[in-house]
């Protein structure tokens, strides 16, 4: 390796050494063994798309499986760099991938080790400084607007550079100490405590980096604990902060900053929910399992790669297989979908599917129906899962903050995404074109 190199891995984990002392039971470690197994399968299925999270979640855990994750990254770069350039054409802003996508990368290959001062390396990064940019453009100079994205993203892009222990614009690391203060941090006109989460992640590695003036540390280490608290306040009766889904990335934020105290409690919900079958979606499982392994995307920063020992593999033990469809009971699901301020529905319809049906699977469904006006949708990948983006043709139009807000009758907001959610017989779900 480069000297340069060794004295960048001698200091990194020096400067980013985790502040958190949480241990984790010793009697868990089949159940999280058997979590890290879940997630090595989902990367070996080359019938989805390689995300980066679980990628992420497999190189903080204490297991491994060394040649499946290096399989894994390979096809990661396949899909983020399919044409990566070895000459030093001029860095292009480019919207896909996205802030999240592209940060959420750039982590991976920290994860990896991966030279950054190589040529593609600086070019990834220059593309993530490109996005902050046009996000924090977009919010305006007195602040009114909105990144492009959303808070939680471009929380992640700051993160990810900083990871890197690459120096952020100081008007951009501004715009979202601002947008935090103000209480922005807000998806779909709701507190969103997940956003919360990233955004103390980002402010607390920020706070440890030797970038930035004192004042503006000083307005991190705020920033640090105002997120505490409201995470904090946050909590539920079960356990759980804001939802179950947004436990585990903000049980990462109390773990990185040392909040030990509430660990062991935070810990035990998730080890509960886990064995209750709360988690479902990859993305989500992917940020629990550094959780339950005490570490945060914190420790990132402080991988060296080395000595790392292999041994994890799948499941041995027999799948639980879902009885055929057919033999299934039938449930009733009534799809109800109105576009304000127009008081007539532009769709309402009972549609029969298998119970343990998905929304999802509901919808497509209904697609299929003779009715005599037919339902259409139309949805876009993500890595949390294929995202409604239009019902009956209705979408919004370029620059517009609206979106399809999903509610289970007649007013309790879905905290799950379509292809998780499973309803139940006789429930309306209701599909309302609403503001952000």
């Amino acid at each position: 390796m480069d000297p340069r190199g060794l004295r960048f891995f001698v200091f990194f984990p020096i400067l980013f050494a985790s502040v958190q002392l949480c241990e984790i039971s010793a009697g868990n470690s089949d159940r999280i063994r058997s979590l890290n197994a879940e997630l090595l399968k989902v990367a070996e299925d080359a019938s989805k798309e390689p995300n980066p999270s679980v990628y992420l979640a497999l190189r903080l855990s204490n297991d491994h499986n060394l040649q499946k994750e290096s399989q894994y990254l390979q096809r990661l770069k396949d899909a983020f760099q399919p044409n990566a350039s070895t000459s030093l054409t001029p860095v292009r802003y480019h919207e896909h991938p996205s802030t999240g996508q592209l940060a959420l990368y750039l982590l991976a290959l920290r994860a990896a080790c991966h030279d950054m001062e190589a040529l593609e390396g600086r070019q990834l990064v220059t593309q993530l400084k490109l996005h902050l940019n046009k996000e924090k453009a977009q919010i305006g100079h007195k602040d009114t607007g909105h990144p492009i994205t959303n808070y939680y993203q471009y929380s992640l892009g700051v993160l990810a550079l900083c990871v890197h222990r690459k120096k952020t614009d100081e008007h951009v690391i501004r715009k979202l100490l601002h947008a935090e203060e103000r209480g922005r941090f807000v998806l779909h006109n709701k507190h969103s405590v997940d956003t919360e989460a990233m955004g103390g992640l980002a402010f607390a590695c920020l706070e440890r980096a030797t970038f930035y003036k004192p004042e503006l540390v000083a307005n991190l280490s705020q920033a640090v604990q105002r997120v505490k608290r409201k995470i904090l306040q946050a909590k539920t009766a079960e356990g759980a902060f804001g939802n179950v889904d947004s436990s585990p990335l903000t049980t990462q934020f109390l773990i990185a900053t040392g909040m030990n105290p509430e660990c062991p409690e935070a810990v035990a919900t998730l080890i509960r929910s886990l064995e209750r079958g709360d988690f479902q979606n990859a993305l989500i499982k992917s940020q629990l399992l550094p959780a339950l392994h005490g570490k945060s995307y914190l420790d990132v920063a402080r991988m060296v790669c080395q000595a790392e020992r292999g041994g994890l593999n799948f499941v041995t033990s027999s799948p639980r297989l879902e009885p055929p469809s057919g033999s299934r009971p039938i449930i009733r699901v009534q799809l109800l979908v109105k576009q304000p301020p127009l008081h007539v529905p532009l769709y309402r319809h009972v549609v029969r599917v298998p119970l343990g049906s998905s929304l999802l699977d509901a919808l497509k469904v209904a697609e299929k129906l003779n009715t005599p006006k037919r339902f259409t949708f139309e949805t876009q990948k993500t890595l949390s899962g294929p995202l409604l983006t239009a019902v009956m043709g209705v979408k919004p139009r370029e620059g517009e903050r609206k979106f399809w807000k999903v509610l289970r009758a007649p007013d309790t907001a879905l905290e799950q995404g379509i292809a998780d959610y499973i309803p139940q017989n006789e429930e309306t779900i209701l599909f309302k074109f609403s503001p952000w």
